[in-house]
C-alpha cells in the first residue's frame, strides 16, 4: 500500500481545491482543471459585538444564495460533468476546496480586520469588524449520498490526515485564532446537502465555548483533561478504550446522544497527533459512527465537532477533544432547544447518561469490529 498524497489546485475563481488520495487509490495523479468561467466572490462579512454577552456574531448575507438540498444530477459537491459543472473538477477520494460563501474570510487582512484578541475583548455599544478568516468544505466521497460511517477505513484514515493537515495550514493563516473542524449530518440539523461532507472553520477569535473552558481551567486549577480522562475511564459510561483514545459518554451529558473523545496524551490539536493515534482514531470513530447508526432503524442526526486549543493562546492546557452530539431522545422524537436551553443556556437533559451509555455500548457490539 502507498501513502497518503495530497495535491492543491486552483478553482476558476482563484479559491484552493486539495484532493488527498487514499494510500490504497485507484485514481491517477493528474487532475482536472475547473472549466467554469471565474465568477465574483462575495465580499467578506462584517462581525458585529453583542455588548450584552461581548461575543462577535459575522452577519454573512450571501450564505442566503447557497444551494438547499439539490437533486443528485445537481450536486455541487459531486465530481464535475458537462450536465453539472460542480465546486470539484475531477473524481477524489477526499477533497477540501475555500467554500463559496464562507462566513469568515475569504479576506485575512484589511483595515476593518480585528487588531488582536485585546480588541476583541473591548466590549461597547456600536463596534463591528470585518470577518476575516477561512471556511473550508471537506468531502468525504465522490458519492452523492453516504456517509463516514459507511466508509472503509482506508477513506476514514485519509479524512483524518485532511483535518490534521487543514488545521496546520489554517493555523499559519494570519489572523487566525482557532480552527474548527466538525461534520453536520442530517436534515434534523439543518444540513442543505445530502452529499457526505464537513466544513473547517478558521475563527479571527477564540470561540465562546473555548473562552469558557479557559475560565474553567482557571478556576479548576489543575491539569482537567488528565483528570477528566482518569475519572471517565474508571465509570461505566466508557464506550471504546484503544492505546491512544477513549470514547466515552459525559458525566454531565447535555444531549440525548452525547460521545466525547479524549486523547491518552495531551495534544492541542489534530496537527499535533501521530501517525498512530490518527490511526487508531480512525478506526475507533468509524467503530463509534455505526454504533450510532444501529440505534435506530433510520440514520441518526448529529454534529461532530473537533474541540482544539486555540493557535495563539492555552496550548498547554487545552487537549484536543472531539464531541459528537444528537438531539434524537427517540426513534420519532427531536430534543428541541426550547426556552430553558436556548434562552438561559440552562439545559435538561432527558436521558441519564449511563442509560444512553448502556445503549451505545449494546449498538456498537452489534456492528462488530
Amino acid at each position: 500500500m502507498g501513502r497518503i498524497t495530497k495535491r492543491a489546485y486552483k478553482l476558476s475563481d482563484g479559491r484552493d481545491i486539495i484532493y488527498f488520495d487514499d494510500a490504497d487509490t485507484v485514481l491517477p495523479p493528474e487532475r482536472g482543471d475547473d472549466l467554469r468561467e471565474p465568477a465574483v466572490r462575495p465580499p467578506t462579512a462584517t462581525m458585529r459585538q453583542d455588548v450584552l454577552t461581548g461575543e462577535w456574531i459575522s452577519i454573512a448575507a450571501a450564505r442566503q444564495n447557497r444551494v438547499v438540498l439539490p437533486p443528485s444530477h445537481l450536486d455541487p459537491l459531486a465530481p464535475a460533468s458537462p450536465e453539472n459543472p460542480s465546486e470539484i473538477p475531477s473524481l477524489y477520494d477526499v477533497a477540501v476546496f475555500e467554500n463559496k460563501s464562507p462566513s469568515f474570510g475569504p479576506e485575512l487582512a484589511g483595515a476593518a480586520a480585528p487588531e488582536g484578541l485585546a480588541d476583541l475583548a473591548r466590549v461597547g455599544l456600536g463596534r463591528s469588524r470585518q470577518s476575516v478568516g477561512r471556511c473550508e468544505v471537506v468531502c468525504f466521497s465522490p458519492e452523492h449520498t453516504g456517509s463516514l460511517a459507511g466508509l472503509p477505513l482506508s477513506r476514514m484514515r485519509t479524512v483524518v490526515e485532511a483535518w490534521a493537515d487543514r488545521t496546520a495550514a489554517l493555523s499559519a493563516l494570519p489572523g487566525v485564532e482557532q480552527v474548527f473542524p466538525f461534520e453536520n449530518r442530517g436534515e434534523a440539523i439543518g444540513v442543505t446537502l445530502h452529499h457526505p461532507h464537513g466544513q473547517i472553520y478558521a475563527y479571527p477569535y477564540i470561540t465562546p465555548r473555548t473562552a469558557q473552558l479557559i475560565r474553567t481551567i482557571e478556576d479548576y486549577g489543575g491539569p482537567l483533561f488528565e483528570d477528566i480522562l482518569s475519572f471517565e475511564q474508571k465509570s461505566e459510561r466508557v464506550l471504546l478504550q484503544g492505546d491512544h483514545w477513549t470514547a466515552f459518554v459525559p458525566f454531565a451529558a447535555r444531549w440525548p446522544l452525547e460521545v466525547h473523545m479524549l486523547p491518552h496524551r495531551h495534544v492541542p490539536d489534530l496537527a499535533a497527533t501521530t501517525g498512530e493515534e490518527r490511526d487508531e482514531f480512525s478506526r475507533l470513530y468509524g467503530r463509534l459512527l455505526r454504533g450510532v447508526d444501529a440505534l435506530y432503524d433510520t440514520p441518526t442526526p448529529y454534529i461532530s465537532a473537533w474541540h482544539q486549543a486555540p493557535v495563539h493562546a492555552h496550548r498547554d492546557d487545552i487537549r484536543l477533544m472531539l464531541q459528537l452530539t444528537s438531539p434524537r431522545r427517540e426513534e420519532t422524537k427531536l430534543k428541541y432547544l426550547a426556552g430553558s436551553e436556548a434562552a438561559m443556556g440552562a439545559f435538561i437533559a432527558d436521558i441519564p447518561p449511563e442509560t444512553a451509555a448502556a445503549r451505545l455500548r449494546e449498538a456498537i457490539g452489534k456492528t462488530g469490529r
